[in-house]
């Protein structure tokens, strides 16, 4: 990882605040409304509990559908960016908290939650084995961590696409809608720079989760990771 996407990654919740305006809506549109999909597969794959933590709960999207598919009876979202999270509460006015705080220094006791998740939230974590043992700390024994995350196409022609569309396409269309000349420049290159697949596996098994699986999404566009305490 490139010290400049380091540097980025200790101000992720300024930068996400910048552009939290137009973020759901650009994200919609740039992905062709599949990054829903993703996210109705990711929790549609989960168990029904009564109480989730959704990491990097963003605007909320995720939490939504949680509570939509009844997967949760209340969320708690924790996220570094104030100005999503009240995109969040504009979208959604119960059922779900959202607390400020940092994912690898989380304000919450052991074994707390009976499920956490997390949607393209991991690749933003200064220390991702950090971030990944604190999810298994809040989380009570024999509950389910479930996260998605971008991850790198095997197909060599899907892989050249995929290239184009983050290197070219998306850090300009993000630049124009957004007005933030940095943001979306910085996605690409932490998407590109994260690991995934059995790696990713790797690193839940080391934070102490067991019977880690992955399903790839969208030509392994995307990556739902699941595992247990």
């Amino acid at each position: 990882m490139s010290p400049q996407t380091m540097e980025e990654k200790k101000h992720i919740g300024q930068l996400f605040d910048r552009i939290a305006g137009t973020y759901d809506g650009l994200n919609h549109l740039l992905s062709v409304n599949t990054d829903r999909r993703w996210r109705r597969k990711a929790v549609a794959m989960m168990p029904p509990v009564c109480h989730v933590l959704d990491v990097a709960v963003g605007t909320a999207d995720l939490a939504i559908e949680m509570l939509r598919q009844g997967k949760a009876m209340r969320v708690t979202g924790l996220d570094l960016s104030d100005k999503m999270m009240e995109i969040g509460k504009s979208k959604i006015k119960q059922g779900v908290e959202f607390v400020h705080g940092n994912a690898q220094q989380m304000p919450f006791g052991d074994g707390t939650f009976d499920g956490v998740t997390c949607a393209f939230g991991c690749r933003n974590f200064q220390n991702l084995d950090e971030g990944l043992s604190e999810m298994y700390r809040v989380l009570k024994k024999g509950g389910q961590v479930t996260i998605l995350e971008f991850s790198y196409p095997k197909n060599r022609v899907i892989r050249a696409a995929y290239d184009f569309y983050f290197s070219r396409l998306l850090p300009l269309i993000g630049r124009i809608v957004s007005r933030d000349k940095t943001a979306y420049t910085y996605l690409n290159r932490s998407v590109k720079s994260f690991v995934w697949g059995e790696r990713f596996l790797r690193h839940l098994c080391d934070a102490g989760f067991r019977d880690g699986r992955f399903k790839p999404v969208t030509f392994g566009i995307a990556t739902i990771y699941i595992a247990i305490k």
